[in-house]
């Protein structure tokens, strides 16, 4: 298509593309009925809350009475089949979120375990499994975790040992992180759920749900968790959300949590929606059609570099559980390349080159290629990873499918022009 090649990339490399996507059509379609459910799930949320255009109308100072944010923690309670939700605008990320579910429901002498191994890298420092200011550890929470099997499985037989008198909270994340192992789909989540709830079942159970959502037609609360927590700046959001956070379970977790946000005798009585409202609303409504133009991106990305010989989690056939594809280049070219790619994609900042830096939260230095409309967005255009062996790129996003498309077809491009892709393989 002369589209693509005005835009830089080659005719090999468009050709070589839809051939790939000539492939694809029946899981395409199978990805937009999946939308289809869930964009109805969240329509009948909006209408049994009875939104209208009060709701969009913005408040400031404490915030008090603000029908807007009451009626949206409404919907997500319904959209994640929970009993109460806390949807803000002051959690500013994903891992603030996380960490406001963990310090709201834990208290000193208690310990925190992860059946599913390491946590995410920002995760560390909030438990203090790398020292820092303000972590778990230093308020006399301990951790413990059990790695997964060589198969990506849950270690069962551990996990019945590890959980003692002390575990308060187990902590699952869905989601690979910047880790080669799969992403748990919420079948599996269920049944580690239901092995826990054997052994203590009044333990809290919280599940990472960033990347996850609208990726299946069920949520983990479904599934028996008592927290499920997200970003908005991820799938929920829709690409609209300019900040905020999420977290979904029972009242109970909910409150502590709010009770953390604002302060004790507040809770959630508290914070103005400022002018975000409309663009929170907005965005869930079309979280679901977002995250289908994500999950067809990194399923046609999975195919493309599974073609050309790259390792690829998930697999290019398997079944989606979140909406982040990895691929290991084995040197540290390759990343940078694949990144240049995709911000070169972008359309925002798309003349800028990412260069590898000491990110926050992370122990080493990260690339990120983040031509978005809102800073950090990963539900747009995005990709990253640590430069450690095996330089593994984690690609996520897309806010429609022909800019995802694209950008998977220049991140290829990139890497042919950097020789580090010879045009043979693409005949």
């Amino acid at each position: 298509m002369s589209s693509y090649f005005e835009l830089g990339i080659s005719t090999d490399v468009i050709e070589f593309s839809e051939k790939i996507e000539e492939g694809l059509n029946s899981r395409f379609s199978a990805i937009d009925r999946l939308a289809e459910r869930n964009q109805l799930k969240v329509i009948k949320a909006m209408q049994l809350a009875r939104v209208s255009q009060a709701c969009f109308v913005q408040t400031t100072g404490y915030g008090y009475d603000d029908i807007g944010r009451e009626k949206l923690e409404q919907v997500y309670a319904e959209v994640f089949c929970a009993e109460d939700a806390l949807v803000r605008p002051q959690i500013t990320c994903g891992t603030h979120a996380l960490a406001l579910a963990l310090m709201s429901n834990l208290r000193p002498g208690d310990e925190l375990y992860s059946p599913v191994g390491k946590p995410y890298d920002t995760l560390e420092e909030v438990i203090g499994i790398r020292p820092s200011r303000g972590s778990l550890a230093e308020y006399g929470v301990t951790y413990r975790q059990t790695d997964l099997l060589p198969d990506g499985s849950f270690d069962y037989d551990r996990i019945k040992t590890a959980i003692n008198e002390k575990t308060k909270l187990v902590t699952i994340q869905r989601s690979k992180g910047y880790q080669i192992r799969p992403s748990f789909s919420v079948q599996e989540i269920e049944e580690l759920i239901a092995f826990i709830r054997k052994i203590k079942p009044e333990v809290i159970i919280m599940v990472d749900n960033c990347y996850g959502e609208f990726v299946e037609d069920r949520e983990p609360i479904e599934a028996g968790a008592d927290l499920a927590v997200g970003s908005l700046i991820k799938n929920p959001g829709g690409g609209l959300a300019p900040i905020g956070g999420y977290l979904v379970g029972k009242k109970e977790c909910i409150e502590n949590a709010a009770a953390r946000l604002t302060s004790p005798g507040l809770g959630k009585e508290v914070g103005a929606s400022l002018n975000v409202m409309r663009s929170f609303y907005q965005g869930l409504f079309l979280a679901p059609i977002v995250t289908a133009a994500a999950l067809k991106t990194a399923i046609f990305a999975a195919n493309l570099y599974e073609r050309l010989g790259y390792p690829v989690l998930p697999f290019a056939e398997e079944t989606r559980h979140d909406i982040i594809q990895a691929v290991t280049f084995g040197k540290e070219e390759g990343l940078i390349a694949f990144c240049e790619g995709i911000q070169a994609a972008a359309p925002v900042d798309s003349f800028v080159f990412p260069e590898p830096w000491d990110m926050p939260g992370y122990d080493d230095k990260v690339i990120m290629a983040a031509g978005a409309f809102h800073q950090g967005s990963s539900i747009e255009l995005s990709a990253d990873g640590p430069l450690r062996p095996p330089y593994t790129a984690y690609f996520q996003g897309g806010l429609t499918w022909p800019s995802g498309k694209f950008g998977i077809m220049m991140s290829l491009q990139k890497l042919i022009d950097k020789n580090l892709v010879s045009r043979e393989k693409l005949c």
